[in-house]
C-alpha cells in the first residue's frame, strides 16, 4: 500500500483504537466486576467471572441500596430543570437573536458568561440559605437551571439566527401576536436544539455529586449518585465492588436510552447553533 495512503487511514484509526479503548475498557471492568461473586470482587480486574451472578447482585444493589428513592429523587430534580432550561433559554434566545441594541447585546454576553466562569460554590449555597432553599429540590432545581442555562442561551441563538425572519413576518401578518409565534412558530423549530440541551443537562445533572450533596445533603431526598456516595461508603458495601458497580449500571441504564433516543439530533442541534 502507498505510504500516504497508510498515514492517511492510520491516523484515524490509531485515534479510533484509543477512543474505544478509553472508553471500552471501564465499561468493561464495570460490567464483568457488577457480574461476579463477592469473593472475585475484591480487588477489581478485567478478567471473566468464574461464576457469573449478575442477577444476585443488581437484586441486592436495587433493593438495600434505596434505588427506587434515589431514581424518584433524581427525576423530581432533574426533569425540572431540563424543563425550565429549555423554556427559559428558548425565550432569552429569541429576544437575543430578533432584537439589536448595546443593551440586549450586554444582556447577551452576561448570559453566556457561565461558559467560561466557573460557579461560585460557596457563594451559590450561602445563598441558598438565606433564600430559604437549602436542602430542598426547588433549590437544587434552582441550581442546575443556573448552571446550563448559558449553554442553552448559546445554541438557541445561534439557532433561531439561522432562521428565516419572513416566517415570523407572514404570522404577524396573520394576525399573531409574539405569544402565538413562540409558541407555533420559534418552539417548533428549536426541536433540535431541544434534543441536545436536554441530552446535555441531564447528563451532567443525573451524575452530579458535588452539588446535590452541598445543597441537598442526602436524607430522603438524596438523588441516585448521592446515594451511591452514601451507600458506597457504608458497611454494607465496603469491599463489595461488584454490588457498587451493580449499582452504577442500573443507574446509567436511564442516560443510555436518553442518549440512544436522542442522538440524531445532538450533531444537529451543536452545529446549527453554534456554527450558523
Amino acid at each position: 500500500m502507498n505510504p500516504s495512503a497508510l498515514v492517511r487511514y492510520g491516523r484515524p484509526g490509531l485515534v479510533l483504537l484509543l477512543a474505544g479503548l478509553a472508553v471500552g475498557v471501564p465499561l468493561w471492568l464495570v460490567r464483568v466486576t457488577s457480574a461476579k461473586p463477592q469473593a472475585e470482587a475484591i480487588r477489581p480486574n478485567l478478567d471473566l467471572p468464574g461464576r457469573w451472578q449478575p442477577g444476585t447482585s443488581y437484586e441486592d444493589a436495587v433493593g438495600q441500596g434505596e434505588m427506587l428513592r434515589g431514581l424518584l429523587n433524581s427525576l423530581l430534580v432533574v426533569v425540572p430543570s431540563v424543563v425550565l432550561v429549555l423554556v427559559l433559554g428558548a425565550g432569552a434566545a429569541w429576544v437575543f437573536a430578533r432584537r439589536a441594541s448595546r443593551l440586549v447585546s450586554a444582556a447577551y454576553v452576561l448570559c453566556i458568561s457561565g461558559l467560561l466562569l466557573p460557579p461560585a460554590v460557596i457563594t451559590v449555597v450561602m445563598e441558598l440559605r438565606q433564600l430559604g432553599l437549602a436542602g430542598t429540590r426547588p433549590g437544587m432545581v434552582a441550581v442546575y437551571t443556573g448552571m446550563y442555562l448559558s449553554t442553552s442561551i448559546f445554541f438557541m441563538t445561534g439557532f433561531i439566527r439561522a432562521v428565516p425572519m419572513e416566517l415570523e413576518e407572514a404570522a404577524r401578518i396573520d394576525g399573531a401576536g409574539p405569544a402565538r409565534i413562540f409558541v407555533r412558530i420559534v418552539l417548533p423549530l428549536l426541536r433540535p436544539v431541544f434534543a441536545t440541551a436536554t441530552i446535555m443537562v441531564m447528563l451532567y445533572a443525573w451524575s452530579d455529586v458535588l452539588y446535590a450533596f452541598l445543597v441537598l445533603g442526602g436524607g430522603d431526598r438524596a438523588t441516585l449518585p448521592l446515594n451511591l456516595y452514601k451507600v458506597a461508603s457504608a458497611q454494607l458495601y465496603l469491599n463489595n465492588w461488584h454490588l457498587v458497580f451493580a449499582y452504577v449500571v442500573v443507574m446509567s441504564l436511564p442516560m443510555v436510552a436518553v442518549f440512544l433516543v436522542g442522538q440524531r439530533k445532538i450533531v444537529s442541534g451543536i452545529t446549527s447553533g453554534a456554527v450558523k
